[in-house]
């Protein structure tokens, strides 16, 4: 009988035989550590290196990034942001903070500019490149281009003797003592690097434009940011033949009438020249009748509150939302310089609107 075994007959190898036990690690009567704790201070130690990565970037915000802020100032048209791989990914974040704090950019992926996407990058426009070796065949092709159109280009790399740096009219240096990945090959601390470097940049062009709130609301419509710092109370007050209104000499029954027909809880109360002299709420009427008020025989004026709560129509509705939070009220009358009532503001509406 032939015994000899195939290779294809052997069983699979165990994961114990391709990685050893873990206890062969340790030496010296030390414990053996548990997943979770290896895990612990795996992860520990990353957030330590990178930390330290970025501890290290301080000392660079020197003249070189002073230049950086200013050839980006200087520029009349967009900051071209562009790099390779997960160089690539971060030059995309910064491109996207820069365009959200005042400084207009984009992206560009360095090989596609090889295959036409030159075409988006014009004389009046201004280039970061990002390689963490500088030497990144896609963006050194470029450089040439760059240079014949005139184009100022400001790299971020770590190796400052690199291809890269030396082509570029500044370079910020982004040099990092050692990689979170033990392998030394993900990129973990430089890429890390490179974000905050590109966030400094954007927060100290942003302080110099003198960028706003409301400024970067307009780059945010659509969030609640923007719908925070952009609805004013003209937007979603209620006006014109919405406007509950009466005078003070209405009877209370028909103010009763106006407030159920405008269903907001609420009437304004008017004077003869038409200006602003009260409210009355459906609080308002709890009160009257706790006091015993004959409401078939009371007028407006009797148990209304006056000198209400107002805003003006320009007012942001979050900080109507504030003054309605602040005295516990549902809604505020929106008067006009002359105190003359032009609408009404709901808590309701401040809440559908979505500023809150």
């Amino acid at each position: 009988m032939n015994c000899k075994l195939s290779a294809f007959s052997l069983p699979p190898p165990t994961i114990g035989a391709i990685i050893p036990p873990l206890n062969i690690f340790l030496s010296n009567g030390l414990p053996r550590l548990t997943k979770h704790s290896l895990f612990i201070h795996s992860g520990r130690r990353t957030v330590e290196i990178e930390r330290d990565a970025v501890g290290a970037l301080a000392a660079r915000i020197d003249q070189s990034f002073c230049r950086a802020c200013e050839l980006i100032l200087q520029c009349s048209g967009r900051t071209i942001v562009t790099g390779m791989g997960k160089s690539g990914h971060i030059a995309n974040k910064i491109a996207a903070t820069l365009a959200s704090t005042g400084t207009p950019a984009f992206f560009v992926h360095p090989g596609e500019a090889s295959h036409g996407d030159m075409g988006m990058i014009t004389r009046g426009d201004v280039v970061i490149a990002i390689s963490n070796s500088g030497t990144s065949a896609e963006l050194v092709t470029l450089l040439p281009l760059f240079k014949r159109l005139g184009i100022a280009v400001i790299s971020m790399t770590g190796n400052a003797d690199s291809v890269l740096a030396q082509t570029a009219d500044v370079n910020l240096d982004i040099a990092i003592a050692t990689e979170a990945c033990p392998l030394g090959l993900a990129p973990t601390s430089s890429t890390t690097a490179t974000l905050v470097m590109g966030d400094a940049l954007a927060v100290a062009l942003l302080e110099a434009r003198g960028f706003t709130a409301e400024d970067f609301a307009f780059s945010h419509p659509g969030g609640a940011l923007g719908r925070k710092l952009l609805l004013k109370v003209a937007d979603i007050m209620h006006a014109g033949g919405e406007l509950p209104r009466v005078t003070r000499e209405t009877p209370l029954t028909r103010a009763l009438l106006e407030m159920t027909a405008k269903s907001l809880g609420m009437t304004s109360v008017v004077n003869d020249s038409d200006e602003l002299i009260g409210v009355f709420t459906d609080g308002d009427l709890r009160r009257s009748i706790d006091t015993g008020i004959d409401i078939g025989c009371a007028l407006i004026g009797q148990v209304m509150t006056a000198n209400p709560k107002t805003v003006h129509k320009n007012m942001l509705a979050a900080e109507a939302l504030g003054i309605m939070e602040e005295n516990k009220i549902t809604a505020l009358i929106v008067e006009d310089d002359g105190h003359h009532p032009l609408g009404v503001v709901h808590l309701h509406d401040i809440l559908k609107a979505g500023v809150v």
